[in-house]
């Protein structure tokens, strides 16, 4: 039998650049970082992500679990009239996980809280940029130094 080797990233990040944040409200900027940092997809309709990182940033100093984010999103999605997809338990789980491997949330027993409860610019500059990024760059360096 052959084997297939399968390239699976030690790891990953996706950067866009959208236009200068102006007037835009907090639901809109959490979508377009979202998108940003590649947590949600151009013209994906299953945004329920950008819900749960709202959700945190409204309770910036409080810790909450899974249940309480869900009934949280719930209500954030009905006042703007959004469709109820993506709020299932295990998906919100899930997203949770994807925002903790971006460093922008963490979990604290069972409840989560933006990480450390600082700022995401602080987090961004301390953990993606200054961490995350820096060691990828690396790496890739190292492959354009390793072909002569």
């Amino acid at each position: 039998m052959k084997t297939i080797s399968r390239d699976v990233p030690l790891s990953e990040i996706t950067l866009r650049k959208y236009e200068k944040p102006v007037n835009l409200d907090q639901r809109e900027l959490t979508r377009k970082l979202c998108l940003s940092v590649g947590l949600l997809q151009p013209g994906d309709s299953r945004d329920v992500i950008v819900d749960i990182l709202h959700v945190l940033l409204q309770n910036k100093q409080k810790e909450l679990d899974s249940e309480q984010i869900r009934e949280e999103v719930i209500k954030l999605r009905k006042k703007h009239s959004l469709q109820q997809k993506g709020v299932a338990s295990s998906n919100i789980r899930r997203q949770l996980r994807r925002l903790r491997g971006l460093f922008l949330v963490e979990k604290v027993k069972n409840n989560y809280r933006i990480t450390e409860f600082e700022t995401l610019i602080s987090t961004f500059e301390e953990k993606i940029e200054q961490f995350y990024l820096k060691s990828i760059l690396e790496r890739v360096k190292e492959y354009f130094k390793a072909i002569k």
